[in-house]
């Protein structure tokens, strides 16, 4: 999965794949969201593909992302001061349904 923001033009979307255990294609996605933080763009990007993975039955789920910062922060990994983000809570109740879950950092 991976979100983006051009804050200049006040551009985000994000998008990703679904690959089977042999690494093929089953199915991708992209959508504008609004938005002008890329943290705020991750998140979203992984809030939803959740959401589509677990309607679409998909409950052993490796997820990969490029942002440390938000793998970190869903894994418990690092502290946040103050309130965690609202998607970041909601991707933490997410991860309360009956399906196996794991993150990985990817560059």
């Amino acid at each position: 999965c991976d979100g983006a923001c051009k804050d200049t033009l006040g551009l985000a979307g994000c998008g990703g794949l679904f690959r089977n255990l042999e690494g093929r294609w089953i199915k991708g996605y992209a959508r504008k969201i609004e938005t002008r933080d890329a943290l705020c763009a991750e998140m979203w990007e992984m809030y939803l593909e959740m959401q589509l993975a677990w309607k679409q039955g998909f409950h052993q789920l490796q997820v990969e992302s490029d942002s440390k910062t938000l793998v970190d922060m869903i894994t418990r990994k690092i502290k946040i001061n103050g309130n965690l983000p609202s998607l970041v809570r909601r991707i933490q109740e997410l991860l309360k349904l009956n399906w196996q879950v794991h993150f990985n950092h990817t560059q």
